[in-house]
């Protein structure tokens, strides 16, 4: 799901015919509260004494990279059924399905041992959590608070928020796209994954190949100081603030209970023994007492959740993450390897990109297929740019729907369309990004993003080897046809190479449509 729903021009013309049939409202009055802070870190904890057991002398944070959808979401629950000091929680999208409904879970059950839990999710995807989401915030020990909130036509879908609110637009197209999960201060899960079933490829309908990263060592502190800032802002309300109990009437402790059915045995998720950078799931370390990682020196990065209410759109851009990881990018020497499901470099990143191809630093970019793409005007976006980028020298692969469900590397999907979501960088054999970032101009001057950059040669060995097996066995490569100029992309059906040229398993009506809406969607909007 791209962060910011590129249709948000279509809701606020809805919006804004609907708003003369809509009852407008406006938000509660910001209340004083008292800034709260993460508490010193007690190094009695046992995610605290595996953390100092596992840290080599003078390192400085330790990577696995998570790849593997069911394994990335059974360590948020291991590490919230061993926390017992603080959960901190961030996501763009928590939804109510079975994977929300699992750690939420985990959150209440680490509720009820005395763990102080801090959940703070976006609001334009809670039409489906809202409820259980204000039932949980009734559990001691549980805080639940909403970033940038609607404030009216909460019992539809966004097509009534954005009626209730025609004269808010502006507000309401910033969004928090951040995800974090930090446990005891001491272990924090960062990357690419919102928390619903098709992030984990739990999904009958659609999944996601992502990557999330479990992280420990120096860079904790910061990712829950980034967390702190956001929990105290202007910009977030405490969720009973907000929603109304159906039928006006408060949920309780006990209704969350029913809801999530706390009485039955928690439901098992399935692991393979190995993911495909061939480690096991991670509650055996964490049984041992100490786990294997990858070390280098780390940084946090993101956005203010000000951005960009209290800044010009230049200053946002400029000091976006977004930015920071061009910056990153733009000092390579040798090779930038990329992943983005939305790929909207814009001018200012093509001029990037024509710089690293005269300096002789070798590109590659790998995306969705318009088949693969969950938002489809994006790719108009993204068309915009594809033959430039091939004439400037880049590889360039667009992910197979079809290759990907056949593979079965990240996961089995069965029936379900296979998407990318995952927003990586690999520069010079060395450096890595991972985050919530997309390279898109909403990305960049609207919402709000969160990651972090390694300094770890072994940790790029891993991530180049995620994106190598996506790339060449679950993708097509593009290129130039030499006599024609036209776009041409390639794959094998296991004997010979098949040269296709149109877009691969997309049908008349869904190229059509983007052929014929391309010239009218702003890409700023995208």
């Amino acid at each position: 799901m791209t962060n910011g729903w590129n249709g948000l021009w279509r809701i606020a013309l809805a919006a804004g015919l609907l708003a003369m049939l809509a009852a407008c409202g406006s938000l509660p009055p910001a209340r004083e509260r008292p800034a709260e802070h993460a508490a010193p870190v007690d190094a009695s904890t046992t995610l605290a004494k595996i953390a100092a057991a596992s840290t080599p002398p003078g390192e400085h944070s330790g990577f696995r990279l998570m790849p593997l959808g069911v394994y990335s979401l059974d360590a948020r629950v291991q590490l919230a059924r061993r926390a017992q000091r603080s959960l901190v929680v961030q996501y763009y999208q928590f939804e109510n399905d079975a994977t929300g409904r699992l750690l939420m879970r985990a959150l209440r059950e680490a509720a009820g041992r005395g763990v102080k839990v801090r959940l703070l999710v976006d609001d334009l995807y809670t039409a489906r959590s809202q409820q259980p989401l204000l039932a949980l915030s009734t559990v001691p020990n549980v805080e639940v608070r909403l970033f940038n909130p609607f404030c009216c036509g909460r019992e539809g879908g966004l097509l009534s928020r954005f009626a209730a609110s025609p004269f808010d637009v502006v507000r309401l197209n910033h969004r928090m796209h951040n995800k974090l999960f930090v446990a005891d201060g001491v272990m924090a899960v960062v990357g690419g994954r919102n928390i619903a079933d098709e992030y984990f490829v739990l999904s009958e309908a659609q999944n996601f190949i992502d990557m999330d990263a479990l992280v420990v060592g120096k860079v904790v502190p910061r990712l829950e100081s980034i967390f702190d800032a956001y929990w105290n802002s202007e910009q977030v309300w405490p969720v009973a603030e907000i929603v109304r109990g159906e039928g006006g009437r408060m949920p309780t402790a006990d209704d969350f209970d029913a809801w999530i059915g706390m009485t039955a045995p928690p439901p098992k998720i399935e692991l393979p023994s190995v993911d495909l950078l061939g480690y096991g799931p991670i509650s055996e370390e964490l049984d041992a007492g100490r786990m294997g990682l990858l070390w280098g020196e780390a940084r946090a990065i993101a956005d203010p959740p000000t951005k960009p209410a209290t800044m010009s759109a230049e200053e946002a851009i400029a000091t976006s993450v977004t930015m920071q990881v061009w910056s990153l990018m733009m000092d390579a020497r040798v090779q930038v390897d990329l992943t983005s499901p939305y790929l909207v470099p814009g001018e200012r990143g093509m001029a990037a990109f024509e710089d690293l191809a005269k300096r002789k630093v070798k590109l590659t970019l790998l995306t969705n297929s318009l088949a693969a793409n969950d938002e489809p005007l994006v790719h108009t976006g993204y068309v915009r740019y594809r033959e430039r980028l091939l004439k400037g020298g880049a590889d360039l692969y667009e992910l197979s729907p079809e290759r990907t469900v056949a593979g079965k590397r990240f996961g089995t999907f069965g029936k379900s369309l296979g998407r990318l979501h995952s927003k990586t960088a690999a520069i010079d054999k060395r450096w890595i990004f991972i985050g919530s970032m997309n390279l898109d101009p909403r990305s960049a001057s609207q919402n709000t993003e969160l990651g972090v950059v390694a300094d770890s040669p072994q940790l790029a060995r891993e991530m180049l080897r995620v994106i190598n097996i996506s790339k060449l066995q679950n993708s097509y490569r593009l290129r130039l046809a030499k006599d024609t100029g036209r776009l041409q992309w390639l794959t094998n059906d296991g004997e010979k190479e098949v040269i296709l040229t149109s877009e691969p398993e997309s049908g008349f009506f869904q190229r059509f449509y983007n052929m014929l809406i391309a010239p009218l969607v702003p890409e700023m909007l995208l």
